[in-house]
């Protein structure tokens, strides 16, 4: 009787590479020009162009203390665009919208929701360039042949 044995490499099996879909645990990072952490901004796309602002403070301040929405509208046409902003006082309140509100179908229309990439005016400027280093200024070779006492 023949037997085989079939041997995996460890990282197959292994529960680290299996994804996780338990919160996750990030560390607090701060703006320098934000009150709030930079993760607290979320985006939600694909809404119906009849949404307001009104009700997106209400649909999404059972996840958390919501501080401000952004429906962002066209100008002409006075009507929502499809996507807003909506920002958070705290960075596990924006990932708790987002596990429980991403893919959901809404008004016939499935929502995407994501973290809100910063843009320039969240830094109120544009970032400055510097150019090369200055040199610096190395002082002269001391006049007398004293050593220096350094030991390494």
């Amino acid at each position: 009787m023949w037997s085989a044995t079939l041997a995996f490499p460890s990282f197959v099996a292994s529960s680290t590479c299996i994804p996780s879909y338990r919160r996750p645990r990030l560390p607090k990072i701060q703006a320098s020009l934000s009150n709030y952490p930079l993760a607290s901004k979320i985006m939600v796309r694909n809404l119906p162009f009849s949404t307001s602002e009104d009700f997106l403070q209400k649909e999404f301040s059972a996840f958390g203390e919501i501080a401000e929405v952004k429906l962002v509208k066209d100008e002409s046409m006075k009507r929502s665009k499809g996507y807003a902003f909506i920002q958070y006082m705290s960075q596990d309140d924006a990932f708790l919208a987002i596990e429980t509100m991403d893919r959901r179908m809404y008004n016939g229309r499935m929502i995407y929701i994501d973290i809100a990439k910063p843009g320039k005016s969240d830094f109120q400027q544009h970032p400055r360039t510097s150019g090369p280093p200055e040199k610096l200024q190395v002082p002269d070779e001391p006049t007398n042949n004293d050593v220096a006492d350094c030991w390494y």
